[in-house]
């Protein structure tokens, strides 16, 4: 067995961070999170760094807007994998700066976790945002950074718990809004096997300089699919309300933040069908299934279990 790479998350604490964190250390690769601040106020983060800790992960204190301090973390790491939250998107460049001044990574994980960014058909404001994505996937390249980005789609518990229904706490059990006619396939994966296919994928040469997609054929279903998997399960027929595509792109227009990004996603993946409308080409990806089927990962139908 070749060694594991040493792997380094920034970001490590935020949403998806902390699963590729764990993920990382369950797997074995020497684990690393810059944090800018060791011993945190917040009691929930303190307990998420003790948890860490706890994993083996070793934390180094630094920050993304700081070129030095990443600098000296990245001297002691073989692999970067962001995480940043959508705010600081744009502040990769510093890592992209501090991955040249160094020399010595070997693969650049950016934070992506999403829709893949180069082949959506995006409103305002998710368009501005899939297009700051986009600015860091030219710079790594114009760079000749290795790289692999993780185009994970859906995280499931953002969507399932609600079925994508915006301000409710459970899933719905009389009526149910879909947006458009229901029929284009998303793609909904559990974040702790995100961070599973993730970590899989950082040593992989078959991933290098690839997108790995997350395009699980267990958890691919359109809005119809999904509402009629939710109705067995419960017993029950739900009231379908349909929003034509017209009536969603005034919604967004007319949402505050974030409601207006929230929708302007959905409008992407579930009026435009961008996880699914285009195949995956070996010249730019490849699929994590068919690439690591030994990871058995939580389907649609068992993770709606929870909630009947």
């Amino acid at each position: 067995m070749a060694e594991k790479s040493k792997i380094l998350v920034i970001g490590g604490t935020g949403y998806i961070g902390k699963f590729i964190v764990e993920a990382s250390a369950k797997a074995g690769n020497p684990t690393f999170a810059l944090v800018r601040d060791t011993a945190p106020s917040d009691p929930q983060k303190a307990q998420l760094l003790d948890g860490f800790k706890n994993a083996g992960v070793t934390l180094l204190k630094g920050d993304i807007s700081d070129q030095q301090s990443l600098a000296e973390a990245f001297k002691q790491v073989d692999v970067v994998i962001s995480t940043v939250g959508t705010l600081q998107i744009p502040e990769q460049v510093k890592i992209i700066a501090a991955i040249k001044q160094v020399g010595n990574i070997k693969r650049f994980l950016p934070s992506e976790f999403g829709n893949d960014v180069d082949r959506v058909h995006a409103v305002e404001p998710a368009k501005s945002l899939f297009a700051e994505k986009v600015k860091i996937r030219r710079a790594i390249e114009a760079e000749g950074i290795p790289f692999t980005i993780v185009s994970s789609n859906f995280f499931a518990g953002y969507f399932l718990p609600t079925l994508a229904q915006p301000g409710v706490s459970a899933p719905p059990r009389d009526k149910v809004v879909i947006l458009g006619d229901g029929n284009p396939k998303a793609v909904f994966v559990k974040e702790e096997d995100i961070g599973a296919y993730t970590i899989k994928a950082v040593d992989d040469p078959r991933t290098l300089n690839k997108i790995l997609y997350l395009r699980l054929p267990a958890n691919t279903y359109s809005f119809n699919e999904l509402v009629s998997l939710w109705e067995k399960k419960i017993g029950k027929t739900l009231e379908k309300i349909y929003v034509p595509e017209d009536q969603v792109l005034k919604n967004i227009e007319e949402s505050p933040v974030p409601v207006n990004i929230i929708l302007s996603i959905s409008h992407s993946v579930f009026v435009k069908g961008d996880h699914t409308n285009f195949e995956i080409e070996p010249s730019f990806g490849v699929e994590a299934s068919e690439l690591y089927p030994d990871v058995k990962y939580t389907t649609v139908d068992e993770y709606l279990n929870q909630f009947v």
